[in-house]
């Protein structure tokens, strides 16, 4: 029903400054206002919702939850879904993603592109922590990255809903010791170990502002207290990856065994036998 909202996408409409540009490479994260209109993030949140109540995905493992084993009967604490636009493909015709694309050049260079969203829910007065982690532990260790996330909440994001909290310089260092959360191996998510919080800086966030942070920031987002979801919108952006000169290995990928990974599989299966 919602197929006719926009039929191209939006100018984009920031243009941010080397003070900006610079601030991000020194600390790893960097905060953008006017990011999107309400009238569009209303629209964003009735699809949203509506993703979220249909499970969009989860049989082929698009949709799980992010802070438990996943089983089927389990009230999920931090649910998400993978490649949301691949199930509302009017999200890529959005100001948002216009404006994702135009700073994925100014902070990344020409071969800077989109690369894809996901989303983030944390349900009103149980949504769950997300631990402290980077990005790039749930990434091929065998390539190097040169990337960034938007994290764009839909109704804006309080201390008490769970903004993001960020380690300001802690993208210059390496990719450091993960573990599935709780150290269970059905559960999807990582959370760093031995993380020195110290310097942490919290970021609230008005409505249509956005978070930008390196895939090495160290990063986390508290509980949700409140009576409002808080809905996160993600945008991926970065350079093609390539393969690393050193190898390593993230050993907390290949204890994981989890629901979410083995309908992927199946569907994946099932496709190919086609």
């Amino acid at each position: 029903m919602h197929n006719s909202w926009l039929t191209v996408e939006p100018h984009p409409t920031i243009d941010l400054s080397k003070h900006a540009i610079d601030a991000y490479r020194r600390d790893g994260f960097l905060v953008i206002h006017g990011f999107s209109t309400p009238e569009e993030l209303a629209r964003m949140r009735t699809i949203y919702d509506d993703l979220f109540e249909k499970r969009a995905g989860r049989e082929v493992g698009d949709e799980f939850d992010l802070a438990g084993a996943d089983a089927e009967d389990d009230r999920p604490v931090l649910p998400q879904i993978l490649s949301p636009s691949k199930y509302a493909p009017e999200l890529l015709r959005t100001l948002a993603v216009a404006n994702a694309r135009a700073i994925a050049k100014q902070i990344l260079g020409s071969t800077g592109e989109f690369g894809g969203d996901h989303a983030i829910l944390k349900p009103a007065s149980y949504g769950a922590a997300t631990p402290w982690h980077q990005d790039e532990a749930y990434w091929d260790p065998s390539l190097d990255y040169d990337s960034f996330s938007i994290w764009m909440p839909l109704s804006g994001a309080t201390v008490e809903s769970g903004c993001l909290h960020f380690i300001p310089g802690s993208h210059l260092g390496e990719v450091i010791p993960h573990q599935p959360i709780g150290g269970d191996p059905r559960v999807h998510g990582l959370e760093a170990i031995d993380v020195d919080a110290s310097k942490a800086v919290a970021i609230p966030l008005k409505e249509g502002s956005v978070t930008v942070h390196h895939n090495r920031t160290l990063h986390y987002a508290g509980p949700n207290s409140t009576q409002q979801h808080r809905r996160a919108y993600i945008m991926m952006c970065g350079k093609p990856a390539a393969p690393r000169q050193t190898p390593r290995q993230f050993h907390w990928k290949e204890v994981q065994s989890t629901e979410r990974s083995k309908r992927a599989e199946l569907a994946r299966n099932q496709g190919e036998n086609k």
